[in-house]
Parts: C-alpha cells; sequence; structure tokens
C-alpha cells in the first residue's frame, strides 16, 4: 500500500475502480515493476541536508561508509507507519552489519512527526524534515510522488535498489549484509 502525491497520466490508464481510489487520495499496492534493484554502480544519491527534531541539520553523506535506507514517510500515512514495523526490524537485524536509517518525514507538524518516531519506536539517530508535506525538498529532489518509498545506497552512496518493502527489504539486506 501506498500513500500518493496526486494522480498521474499512468493512474488515468487503469480500471475505474483503481482511477477512483487514487482520486480520493487512498493508498494502492506497488506493482512489481516499482520494486528492483540498480545495476551496480547506480547513480550517486543526492545530497539531504535537512533539520532534525531538535533543529540540528543532518546531512545523507554524513553517512558514506555505510550501507543506508533512506525512507520518505509521514506520520499521517497509514501504510508508512505498517511499514515502519519492517524497518525497526532491519535496523535491529543490521545495525551492526553498518546499515542505518535515514528518514525524511513529510510531514507538516511537527508535534505528529515526532509523536510517531516514539511510538513507532524508530530508534535510527537519522530523523529530518522540512516540514513541508509534499513540498519537501528533499522528496521534490527525488520525485517522490508516493509513500512509502525508500532507495537503499552502499557505502559510497550510491543508490542499488529503490522501494524494499517488508519481507523483501529483508531478504535484500539479507543477501547484501549476511549478517
Amino acid at each position: 500500500m501506498m500513500c500518493a502525491k496526486r494522480p498521474t497520466l499512468s493512474y488515468f490508464c487503469s480500471t475505474i475502480h483503481f482511477l477512483s481510489i487514487v482520486a480520493l487520495g487512498a493508498c494502492q499496492p506497488p506493482s512489481p515493476s516499482q520494486t528492483f534493484m540498480e545495476k551496480p554502480g547506480g547513480p550517486f544519491a543526492q545530497e539531504i541536508s535537512l533539520p532534525n527534531p531538535a533543529g540540528q541539520v543532518l546531512r545523507l553523506s554524513d553517512l558514506r561508509g555505510q550501507y543506508v535506507l533512506l525512507d520518505f514517510w509521514a506520520a499521517w500515512c497509514g501504510p508508512c507507519r505498517q511499514e515502519n514495523t519492517h524497518l525497526v526490524a532491519a535496523y535491529q537485524r543490521f545495525k551492526a552489519a553498518n546499515f542505518t536509517v535515514f528518514s525524511v518525514s513529510l510531514d507538516h507538524q511537527p508535534e505528529a512527526w515526532q509523536q510517531a518516531i516514539v511510538q513507532d519506536k524508530l530508534e535510527w539517530p537519522h530523523h529530518v524534515s522540512d516540514l513541508k508535506g509534499w513540498d519537501n525538498q528533499a522528496a521534490l529532489a527525488y520525485g517522490i510522488e508516493a509513500i512509502p518509498m525508500n532507495f537503499l545506497l552502499d557505502p559510497q552512496g550510491r543508490i542499488i535498489a529503490r522501494n524494499l518493502r517488508g519481507p523483501v527489504l529483508e531478504a535484500q539486506l539479507n543477501q547484501i549484509l549476511k549478517p
């Protein structure tokens, strides 16, 4: 399931039922083409430099040398909150194997964002947001049209996979990191 930003032309080519779901801003399951591994030596991730809940600016590039799951989400997004259980499990399992998460929130309300971090037990230290919702500078730079969405980065900062969710995330991390 995903929370869509806005309907696109590809959605209009789908069934009437699917179109009505998108028009209402509801969530949808990803298609198989939305989950894939990049070729080795994929594109470098664009820099993200945003404040954390305490106002300190964190930079994605400061995490070079680690595998990083760049995760776009929001406290108001039900599928994001459900996916957080998988992210927490993956983080707990692989954090000792050079893996971390860099979470970018598309929230407007700092209280809701911070409360979701606590409620969902998102223990990694890299949470950022400019509190501009869909106009978040990182979301715009990465072309985010629906959440949850993520990108797996190698230690050099290259995108090696995207939209890894649920058991697929853990399977890919297990294959790459072999804890």
